[in-house]
């Protein structure tokens, strides 16, 4: 076995780790090899550029959510598409509320499923007219969450199927 000394938070100190030699090993793994040998990136190529020019390459890289200015270099050079992606945030408090619209219906969803549950293992008829009557009463606040819902879509509709 290895022995590595580690800094203690003691002044004067030292502690000592052993690590088994397999532990050793996994953590100095190398990298999986490609199956195609034309994907390996062998050649560097560096260039300079403007500063004009690498805040383009920057704003490419963020909006295409690429890991770096190199990747984006290279699908420019390939003649590979990039594709970017715009946030509209005018649409942060429309999305907001068909998120919300949706957390609840799936929480009254829930609620129903849990009152269908107790209405099949009543056996008083009481107690399962209680059940149906509480279903029934969930599926009104549905209709008033589907009629929010359609309006906030048809809404949307008439923004973005705009002629």
């Amino acid at each position: 076995m290895r022995k590595k000394s580690l800094p203690s938070l003691r002044p004067g100190h030292h502690s000592e780790l052993v690590l088994p030699e397999a532990s050793i090993k996994a953590i100095a793994m190398p990298r999986k090899k490609l199956k195609d040998p034309e994907e390996l990136l062998s050649h560097n190529v560096i260039i300079r550029v403007t500063e004009t020019m690498f805040k383009k390459l920057e704003q490419l890289k963020q909006k295409s959510y690429s890991p770096s200015v190199a990747e984006v270099c290279r699908k420019l050079l390939g003649n590979q598409k990039i594709k970017l992606y715009e946030q509209d945030v005018s649409m942060n408090p429309v999305m907001e509320e068909l998120a919300g619209i949706r957390r609840e219906l799936k929480a009254i969803g829930v609620n129903i499923n849990q009152v269908t549950r107790k209405f099949n293992g009543a056996k008083d008829e009481n107690k399962r007219s209680y059940y149906a009557l509480q279903t029934a009463d969930m599926y009104r606040k549905i209709d008033g969450k589907v009629d929010r819902l359609l309006a906030v879509v048809s809404k949307l509709a008439k923004k973005w199927l705009q002629e």
